[in-house]
């Protein structure tokens, strides 16, 4: 029965319908007028500059000497390496990025279980008012943070957790209204054959999900799983209520600590506040260029069938 449920999984996915670009012919491609094509080209130039100018500022910035930080340019001139050896000196910049990295995974790695697990539920299972229930489900995306900041501050402080890092990522477990969804779609562009399948050869529910959609649905997965690591690497709100002690604290939350001590109600060293910044954003580019093929892959094919 396992061998059958693996060779199910194996197999290739049926193919979508394929989308507009495969569809055209290549001699459309090639009718179309050059010009045309020269300025697709330029405004995708143009977008991309228009984006990337204010990292590269920020980049530029971070490296000048205090006194020349806000003067107009793209290139670090006076150039001064050092103000990351300071920034890092400064505050205990490697104890934030841990931090934020054990948060971000954990956060990430319970919300990309648990919402493929309600996911799967919605797409495999029929039964009556499913379609009203996941109604409600995404209705809940309508509810905005700050209607339940202070039941959710009231529930982790009766449980005496305020002050640790377990509200940060715990709360992940329930799942998220927008990764159901999102699964959701990638899991009904599978063949039903496969699990009907595997079903008759005898494979119970949780083998179903673990051993035949969890690798079917592996782009879709990482996706979430990058979206939520972005979205708790970012997130400054969660760390400014429940965190206490510096040590605990998360990157953003940190570079809250460095802007008030260095930037506005500081010495006005605005070099460590920008190389601090830079610090913070370079992990995050790093993850989408190695998830990157997979990343565009899972957007693309969520879209496909509804």
């Amino acid at each position: 029965m396992t061998a059958a449920i693996e060779r199910t999984a194996a197999a290739p996915v049926a193919a979508a319908a394929p989308s507009a670009v495969e569809r055209r012919p290549a001699a459309e491609d090639a009718g179309r007028p050059v010009w045309r094509r020269v300025l697709l080209v330029l405004a995708l130039v143009v977008a991309a500059v228009v984006f990337t100018a204010p990292f590269v500022w920020l980049i530029s910035a971070s490296l000048r000497p205090r006194e020349y930080v806000f003067s107009t340019g793209f290139l670090p001139t006076p150039f001064a390496p050092g103000n990351y050896a300071e920034a890092w000196q400064a505050v205990p910049m490697v104890t934030w990025l841990l931090n934020s990295l054990v948060v971000g995974v954990a956060a990430a790695v319970a919300v990309t279980l648990s919402s493929a697990w309600v996911a799967f539920g919605f797409a495999y299972f029929r039964f009556p008012g499913r379609d009203i229930l996941f109604g409600l489900v995404l209705a809940t995306m309508m509810l905005p943070f700050a209607v339940t900041m202070i039941p959710t501050y009231l529930i982790w402080s009766e449980l005496r957790l305020t002050g640790t890092q377990v509200p940060l990522w715990a709360g992940n477990l329930f799942g998220s209204a927008f990764y159901v969804f999102l699964l959701r779609q990638f899991l009904l562009s599978l063949p039903r054959e496969y699990f009907e399948a595997a079903r008759v050869d005898g494979a119970s529910y949780p083998q179903l999900f673990w051993k035949l959609a969890f690798p079917l649905i592996r782009p879709a997965l990482l996706v979430a799983f990058v979206f939520e690591f972005k979205a708790s690497w970012t997130d400054l709100m969660k760390p400014l209520i429940y965190l206490r002690d510096e040590e605990l604290y998360t990157l953003p939350r940190g570079l809250k600590v460095v802007l008030d001590r260095f930037g506005y109600g500081g010495e006005q060293q605005w070099e460590i506040v920008l190389a601090g910044s830079v610090i913070a954003t370079v992990p995050m580019l790093v993850l989408f260029f190695l998830a990157q093929r997979h990343f565009v892959e899972g957007i693309a094919t969520t879209g496909r069938k509804g």
